[in-house]
């Protein structure tokens, strides 16, 4: 069974995830792997590069994932490009990491799921729904980045509304971690049960 663990920015969703990974599920994270695709020396940083050109590219000889998000931020045609670069990529490392997990089932955590319309990759949608003000308030608080920054991305995601159209599962975490912690837990059984069944 595979879970894609979803919410907004600051919704908590790695938090939730840690619980999860404390119990032996593997949880795989999109951003991680979108990370490790442009990895120096891979094809996919060969391919960023040729396209966005050596400027994006850091003293230490890796992509600037800051410069690269400023690149694409305002920009629907470069956007496009590194997504059709990156996505097939991520893919196929989500694919090999599934195959080689030894959990009951996995959990991939994609802030992005309504928005790239990928609902079907996934056996259930676990979101972690949190007030949008908390929402910015965690963000600018873990981030350092103003508050006009996180809203700005905050605006680029789907609405709420359109997030938990596409749940199976919600976990809301407007209270504190530890009410997070029972939450993941008590889904973690009902996930446990649904494979049994």
């Amino acid at each position: 069974m595979i879970i894609g663990l979803t919410g907004g920015i600051g919704s908590g969703k790695s938090a939730a995830a840690n619980f999860f990974q404390n119990e032996g599920i593997n949880v795989i994270d999109a951003d991680n792997l979108a990370r490790e695709v442009i990895a120096q020396n891979t094809p996919g940083f060969k391919s960023v590069v040729d396209y966005f050109g050596s400027n994006i590219i850091d003293d230490d000889g890796s992509i600037n994932r800051s410069k690269l998000r400023k690149e694409i931020f305002d920009n629907e045609q470069k956007k496009k490009v590194l997504e059709s670069i990156t996505h097939p990529l991520v893919r196929n490392l989500m694919a090999e990491r599934i195959e080689t997990s030894k959990s009951p089932y996995s959990i991939i955590m994609v802030p992005l799921i309504f928005e790239t319309k990928s609902m079907g990759a996934y056996n259930r949608i676990l979101v972690i729904d949190c007030d949008p003000e908390l929402q910015l308030k965690r963000a600018t608080l873990r981030d350092n980045n103003s508050k006009e920054q996180i809203q700005k991305i905050l605006d680029s995601q789907c609405s709420r509304e359109e997030r938990l159209s596409i749940a199976n599962d919600v976990i809301p975490n407007n209270d504190s971690l530890d009410d997070l912690k029972t939450r993941s837990l008590s889904m973690h059984k009902f996930y446990l049960g649904l494979i049994k069944k």
